[in-house]
């Protein structure tokens, strides 16, 4: 069986839509599954609903990557959607033909650079990690390449600049897709902190800042990347070899901060393509955060106590699915600043991801670090239900109940926290090492004093819950129920 090209679906007479030639206006620092699944499906649909002809160069950011394996494709692969919308079970299946080639700049560095003399260059996309946006102080301008991004980033424009520094519009446009908060205004610190620490012209830095835009953006699609256990199916579904086969879920959504310009010169809109450019992305962020993240974080503890083990099984219980619908509708929707419709509208396209029948999402593994998790992505619903209508939130304070009864030690090991739930079964508690700590210390103590101290401390939460008029109590209520009745029973409670 032939391997994906366009040679092969020439041969095999495929009709769907192809863009073999076009010209290269992108180019993507990283060519991993998130991107491929992400930002370049939605420049191949792009193209096929506006009529363009935009090609992605990608740049392997790490070696070893996917380079080789890019190349001996055309650029080429097959990118499965899938999940529910509506409720209806959905499987899409699209060859994305918006890659024209990958660079390994590990091998080809000078091939790298050579893309900054492209007049037609504009676009320029990097996911490298939560850990790739750094400054790494012993990256030097010389290095070929730098290890850090923002170095080969900052390189990179500095070659652009040689070429047409004094051309005005030949700037880029950065679309940052790093999970941090910020993450443009984050790179950029670094950049410029390579401008200064390699004494390149103050010139170079006003055109860094006079003719570049770089963005931070919101990206928000689970992409399940490479379907091992699906392949052979795949393959004999389609009748070719594709070696970097792609697979996400249906929703998708890009949120760019950017100027008004950016509106005419990224026609999404008019694609009809779920991005949103705008000129502040975070109550975009807090919404994803709060709502889709936060019901993950409020639901997921005690689901496992209860009895569960991934996602799309609880959203078959429907005292779990209650809860969950309480928390994001009466408790967590009243405190977010967007359009109420909006929300309820995102919201409910949060049961259909966590309900997608193709993705297996254990619970232990998203129960990972969850004392972080909890403050970032609950604790501000609590605060501001708390400041909005004066009383404690009954599902969120019952989440944290959850969170404690969950951390209950058996032992302390190398691993984490051994804990054992009703069903008997062990399970390991992962965490900062400091919080396991915490848990193992107060590992005899009675409901009340271990929700004191949980509340109490300041290095988990960043102050004093106690503080909060009936926390305690509350807490201590839900671990005993807990306790007394099951962790369903006191889910069910809540409603």
């Amino acid at each position: 069986m032939k391997t994906l090209s366009y040679k092969a679906l020439e041969e095999m007479n495929y009709d769907g839509y192809l863009l073999k030639e076009g010209t290269e206006r992108v180019l993507q620092f990283g060519e991993g599954n998130f991107l491929r699944g992400f930002v370049d499906y939605f420049i191949d649909v792009a193209n096929e609903t506006l009529g363009e002809d935009t090609k992605v160069v990608l740049a392997q950011p790490i070696a070893p990557g996917l380079a080789d394996m890019i190349n001996a494709q055309d650029g080429l692969y097959t990118l499965y959607l899938r999940g529910k919308e509506n409720g209806e079970k959905v499987n899409k299946k699209r060859v994305i033909s918006c890659v024209s080639r990958c660079i390994n700049p590990y091998s080809d560095y000078q091939g790298l650079l050579d893309c900054a003399k492209n007049p037609d260059l504009r676009i320029l996309v990097c996911n490298t990690t939560e850990a790739g946006i750094v400054y790494d102080a012993s990256c030097k301008f010389d290095d070929a390449p730098a290890t850090s991004f923002p170095a080969k980033l900052t390189r990179f424009m500095y070659e652009r600049f040689l070429n047409f520094g004094t051309e005005e519009g030949k700037g880029f446009v950065v679309l940052s897709c790093e999970l941090i908060d910020y993450n443009g205004r984050e790179l950029k610190k670094c950049v410029m902190q390579h401008i200064a620490d390699w004494n390149l012209s103050d010139a170079f830095k006003t055109w860094v800042e006079e003719e570049n835009e770089i963005c931070s953006t919101l990206v928000d699609r689970i992409v399940t990347g490479y379907p091992r256990n699906e392949i052979e199916e795949i393959t004999a579904e389609n009748g070719y070899v594709d070696n970097i086969v792609d697979t996400g879920e249906i929703f998708g959504f890009w949120v760019i901060e950017g100027s008004e310009g950016l509106k005419t010169e990224l026609p999404f809109a008019k694609a009809d393509l779920p991005i949103l450019i705008t000129d502040d992305h975070t109550p975009y962020k807090s919404r994803k955060v709060r709502i889709l993240n936060g019901a993950h974080t409020s639901m997921v503890l005690a689901a496992y106590l209860a009895g569960q083990d991934i996602v799309r099984k609880c959203m078959e219980d429907e005292v779990i699915t209650g809860f969950m619908n309480k928390t994001i509708y009466d408790e967590i929707i009243p405190t977010l600043t967007l359009p109420v419709e909006e929300l309820k509208a995102f919201a409910a396209s949060v049961e259909d991801r966590f309900n997608n029948p193709f993705i297996d999402h254990s619970l232990l593994a998203i129960s990972l670090n969850s004392a972080s998790k909890w403050k970032a992505r609950v604790m501000p619903s609590f605060k501001g239900y708390v400041e909005k209508f004066g009383a404690l939130p009954k599902c969120i304070i019952f989440s944290f109940a959850a969170f404690i009864d969950f951390y209950r030690p058996e032992r302390l090991e190398e691993e984490g926290l051994v804990a054992k739930r009703d069903l008997g079964n062990e399970y390991t508690v992962s965490d900062d090492r400091f919080v396991l700590e915490f848990f193992m210390a107060h590992k005899d103590d009675d409901n009340r004093t271990l929700a004191t101290a949980v509340a109490s401390n300041i290095d988990m939460w960043g102050e004093d819950l106690t503080s909060y008029e009936g926390f305690v109590d509350a807490v201590t209520a839900g671990l005993d129920a807990i306790k007394e009745i099951g962790a369903k029973e006191a889910m069910k409670h809540c409603l």
